[in-house]
């Protein structure tokens, strides 16, 4: 074997083992991406979730407003890309307990009596107006000591939440999206979908309430989100008695 056949073969070694081992590290970062996906979601490989739906307010019919149907579509990609299934059951047929399987719950306490039975069980610092008479505090959050009025397709709030029991034992979370207009349900969902590694690096599997606020939805749709605060305390302390002052009024 003379030296240029034994630098050609040297030369397809070295290239043969820089793909294997890029190939090994690509799939390792790709699995471990996939493992904290996993655990923020509480989606383990083929497991099973819950997705439960709301129905539009505004309609005399039991139907689902066509955001909502989308915030459900953007859902079942998550829950796609992490190898589980999910079952999707109307707001008044959900009667499993809390946490037996990851339950994703779409729309405010108006419109969906299983998110108000969480919120009250789990986030009693948190009122949503749905009292039928309009007015400048209709459909407005009260949280802590903070209201957060609605200005219609200007200025819209959603609250987005990841519960968990806090049993000793395995538990899986309940993602609450809870919004002041079925478009604001979509943009929490998409705002999820876009966070995730973030909200996993800050929050690991613990809970934790965020208020978002959703941009100019008649011009921008669900796409500008701003994150107002970080209320998970707020959310899980019982309301005080004394009235709330305004704050956050869309401008």
């Amino acid at each position: 074997m003379n030296d240029d056949v034994r630098n050609i073969l040297l030369g397809v070694i070295a290239a043969g083992l820089s793909a294997s081992l890029g190939w090994i590290a690509r799939t390792y970062l790709w699995k471990r991406k996939l493992r904290r996906k996993q655990a923020f979601f509480g989606l383990p490989e083929h497991s099973e979730s819950l997705l439960v739906v709301n129905r539009d307010a505004g309609s005399p019919d039991l139907a689902v407003h066509r955001y909502d149907v989308f915030a459900l579509l953007e859902l079942a990609a998550l829950i796609k890309d992490c190898n589980a299934h999910a079952d999707v059951i109307t707001q008044d047929a959900a009667r499993q307990g809390f946490g037996e399987r990851t339950e994703f719950c779409v729309g405010g306490p108006g419109s969906n009596r299983r998110m108000a039975a969480h919120m009250q069980a789990m986030l009693p610092g948190v009122r949503v107006n749905i009292a039928p008479e309009p007015g400048p505090d209709r459909l407005a959050f009260q949280i802590g000591t903070e209201r957060h009025r609605m200005e219609a397709g200007l200025a819209e709030y959603v609250l987005l939440a990841r519960l968990t029991a806090g049993q000793p034992g395995p538990s899986r979370p309940v993602f609450l999206f809870c919004g002041q207009r079925a478009i604001t349900n979509q943009a929490a969902t998409r705002y999820l979908a876009r966070n995730h590694e973030r909200l996993y690096r800050k929050h690991g599997d613990s809970s934790f309430a965020l208020l978002l606020k959703v941009v100019n939805s008649q011009a921008y749709g669900p796409d500008v989100v701003e994150l107002v605060a970080d209320v998970t305390r707020a959310a899980q302390t019982p309301l005080p008695t004394a009235p709330a002052r305004n704050s956050h009024r869309a401008s």
